[in-house]
């Protein structure tokens, strides 16, 4: 068996894990990378080995970083299926759909501004219609289901409780005789948050692909998460300004959602339009509906009966069309914008961000990691001037950061993830992750006594 780390390696984006086993290749995730933008379009394009040769794929989840390269994929060549939870499957077509869209679209604007300068215009990664080809090779399947992807490797999906249908994957493997249990995390989330179960702690395995993305950071507590946001909402509508939020549309955004209604309608926040400017976003809450299976049991009674606040809440609005979406950069009442992409690297919310980024009273909020290079980073960072869609604008208004609202696991927890396999494991591969926080991560695991954790380069093959 050899594993060859071909994304998500010494940075967070872009999860792609080749699996060679009894003479075939078995794809964990195939997502895009997303970073500097000179950077991006080319690594993103060109796979390290030919898709024609894939076997088989299986997704942890739907978030763009895990899940966005498939179109490209089945593009060049992939024909075979794509197993996910039935969650996953449905976020999976949706979220890809909506970001064949956003590449058309950028590139249209892009191309306008390089025709301007006399520069060549760019090609979008992909298209809608590429993205859509892939929703008819998708094989849904139930959390703990038994399924043979490749011969001689029988899988299993289990609660990850990072987003709706995420799941980590458990591979019992049998090659030339030799019986070898794999478990990929992909993305942990954290225990009591809202809408979703707790994850599934491993139990067993000879190896593991571990993510590492708050391997140096513990988590504050959701209740200190939720005070500090409430804060920031609330000194932006006094001083009538606007709180714009770079939030991925499917599970943050609905975790947002639940808690702007309840400081609204229970903890003294003045009432003000909430604006969900998100298409994907409003299609989403369709499919939370019909896989009531992901849910811890409060939410399935909430969405039971038609009580859910992300569902049902008298300030929210959903953003459908882009005049809708415009219209509200052109007033200055105060009002709550959430609009994707979560890293502020595409859509709509660019054009959010440069049309308030320069007003004192308003907020932009940054409530989820941004990986280096990206807009969202830069803001995070509190650079003085960021370039939005090739112009400079200054960083006048407000940038707040609440960390505590991730839907990551924590140091803790990660270290906790990672003992479950103590007694049985010859070696963790930590991924997910930039350097800082996985080298912290390593180290607490060595005083864990759990000295084999390796932390692969890109494009690092190992033979086990």
């Amino acid at each position: 068996m050899r594993i060859s780390f071909h994304g998500a390696a010494h940075t967070v984006t872009g999860s792609q894990h080749l699996l060679e086993i009894n003479g075939k290749k078995l794809l964990l995730d195939c997502g895009l990378y997303q970073g500097r933008r000179a950077d991006t379009y080319e690594r993103n394009l060109n796979f390290y080995y030919n898709p024609q040769d894939v076997d088989a794929v299986i997704l942890s989840h739907a978030h763009i970083d895990h899940a966005g390269n498939l179109p490209n994929l089945v593009k060049q060549g992939y024909e075979g299926n794509i197993f996910a939870t039935h969650a996953t499957a449905d976020l999976s077509s949706l979220m890809l759909a909506d970001s064949g869209h956003i590449q058309e679209s950028d590139a249209e604007f892009v191309n306008k501004k390089r025709a301007q300068r006399g520069e060549e215009p760019i090609e979008p990664l992909y298209t809608k219609e590429d993205a859509e080809q892939v929703a008819s090779m998708f094989a849904g399947m139930n959390y703990e289901q038994a399924f043979e992807p490749i011969p001689g490797v029988i899988a299993r999906f289990h609660e990850a409780g990072h987003i709706l249908g995420s799941a980590s994957v458990s591979l019992e493997i049998e090659e030339k005789g030799r019986k070898t249990h794999l478990w990929f995390s992909g993305d942990i989330g954290r225990y009591k948050l809202p809408l979703l179960r707790d994850p599934v702690l491993p139990t067993h395995a000879d190896y593991m692909i571990m993510e590492s993305t708050y391997g140096d950071k513990r988590h504050n507590d959701p209740e200190q998460a939720f005070t500090e946001f409430r804060a920031v909402v609330k000194r932006t509508i006094e001083r009538g300004g606007k709180v714009i939020v770079p939030a991925f549309a499917v599970g943050r955004t609905q975790e947002l959602v639940y808690d702007l209604n309840q400081m609204m309608f229970e903890n003294g926040v003045p009432r003000v339009p909430v604006y969900v400017d998100s298409p994907l976003a409003v299609n989403a809450t369709d499919v939370f509906k019909r896989h009531l299976e992901c849910f811890d049991a409060e939410t399935r009674k909430f969405v039971e009966e038609a009580r859910h606040p992300a569902l049902d809440f008298k300030m929210l609005t959903y953003i459908r069309s882009v005049d809708e979406s415009k219209a509200l950069n052109e007033r200055t009442d105060p009002m709550i914008i959430i609009s994707a992409s979560g890293m502020a690297e595409n859509g709509r919310i660019l054009h959010h961000i440069k049309n308030n980024i320069e007003n004192p009273k308003n907020t932009i909020c940054i409530v989820s990691w941004q990986a280096p290079d990206t807009l969202g980073r830069r803001l995070a960072d509190r650079e003085p001037e960021v370039r939005i869609y090739g112009e400079t604008y200054k960083r006048k208004c407000e940038v707040s950061t609440i960390g505590g609202l991730s839907g990551h696991a924590g140091q803790d927890l990660l270290v906790k993830y990672a003992m479950g396999v103590k007694d049985s494991v010859k070696q963790i591969f930590l991924v997910h992750g930039e350097e800082r926080q996985a080298r912290t991560l390593k180290d607490l695991l060595r005083e864990q006594k759990l000295s084999q954790v390796h932390y692969p380069g890109l494009h690092e093959s190992v033979n086990l």
